[in-house]
């Protein structure tokens, strides 16, 4: 069964960090979720374009009971659905979605709603979602569009996603941000395809120092 859902929260903000895993086969996938764990994150976002998603939740699940995971990409209720059966602990959007949003609070179960203009972050936020997935953050300005939105929201949990780099982690946090939706930063497409877990370990082991560094 999935997790407590404030057990669940608190575990993302602690963390820090969720891995977004983006990849070309189940066993890419897994690999990946695997490897940023072994280097101290225990999270993965595991996102329904990854062929057969809902099996490799329900496997990671299965062979990995430590690691905390999500499905991302999810884009209705209906998918969302299928991926809490699967034993998903957290569901993400890229975009906001208000039945994802009541599904989840029906299922008791963490949503990370997408979310990028003010309006979006306050109806997402009105609608119940525990954090608001500020997507594409990179391109909006980044760190300083979190502290803007930080202005008249310092109540919610914004977690940016899209382009968040080792070199910016820190200044995310620091502006504000409960944590961090990472990729292609740290799911490299080339570390995956050679199965060099080695590059992912150290990866997850740079991000998570940066965010702590960051809240020290």
């Amino acid at each position: 069964m999935p997790e407590e859902k404030e057990e669940v929260r608190i575990r993302i903000v602690k963390t820090g960090i969720v891995p977004v895993i983006r990849a070309s086969s189940p066993e890419e996938a897994s690999f990946a979720a695997e490897a940023v764990a072994r280097g101290g994150i225990s999270i993965a976002e595991v996102t329904i374009t990854v062929p057969q998603a809902v099996h490799v939740i329900s496997g990671l699940r299965r062979d990995l009971p430590h690691l905390l995971v999500g499905a991302g990409t999810v884009l209705d209720a209906e998918m969302a659905r299928r991926c809490l059966q699967a034993g998903a602990s957290f569901l993400v959007s890229p975009g906001l979605d208000l039945e994802i949003v009541k599904l989840a609070a029906k299922e008791n179960v963490v949503v990370m709603a997408g979310a990028l203009t003010p309006t979006e972050v306050l109806t997402a936020w009105k609608a119940g979602a525990d954090f608001i997935k500020v997507f594409p953050c990179a391109q909006l300005g980044g760190p300083g569009y979190i502290r803007a939105l930080k202005g008249p929201f310092p109540q919610v949990q914004l977690v940016p996603t899209g382009g968040v780099k080792l070199e910016t982690a820190g200044d995310y946090i620091r502006s504000g941000a409960a944590a961090l939706g990472v990729g292609g930063e740290l799911i490299v497409r080339n570390a995956l395809q050679q199965r060099r877990a080695d590059i992912l370990e150290n990866l997850a082991r740079r991000f998570a120092d940066a965010v702590a560094g960051a809240r020290r």
